[in-house]
């Protein structure tokens, strides 16, 4: 079994560490995420199973309508406002966060760039990544 991905927000007053291993790395260029990270895309790991993560502390939530039409949530700190995960009405099971919000941000690896089709080119991604103009097939 692989070391634990732990991280939480700037202030730590959100942590969570999560066993296993993420089943997606990703960039998304969708319209929500460049508003929440401020520039040109958003980096996220996705987990498969929202029982192997532990969470501490008190995230607020606010929902969001994706460009799927699925609802979103987004965790992040009351205190700070770190943006730390975010949960999927539609898939329950999955546990995503933040790249940035990890310990170590280098344990990030992305395999895919999501909603390439909002990208500015003035947001530079490895082009060695594949790019999706929406959400890649499962």
């Amino acid at each position: 079994m692989s070391e634990a991905f732990i991280g939480g927000c700037a202030c730590g007053a959100v942590r969570y560490e999560i066993s296993g291993e993420p089943v997606f790395m990703n960039h998304c260029q969708c319209g929500d995420c460049q508003h929440r990270s401020g520039t040109g895309h958003g980096s996220y790991l996705t987990f498969m199973d929202r029982t192997s993560v532990k969470l501490e502390g008190k995230a607020a939530h606010c929902d969001i309508v994706a460009d799927s039409g699925n609802v979103k949530t987004h965790g992040f700190c009351p205190s700070c406002g770190t943006p730390v995960y975010l949960r999927f009405t539609a898939m329950p099971d999955l546990f995503t966060v933040h790249a940035a919000s990890l310990d170590d941000p280098a344990r990030f690896k992305p395999q895919a760039v999501t909603y390439a089709m909002r990208g500015h080119a003035w947001d530079h991604l490895d082009p060695a990544v594949p790019k999706f103009d929406k959400m890649p097939p499962m």
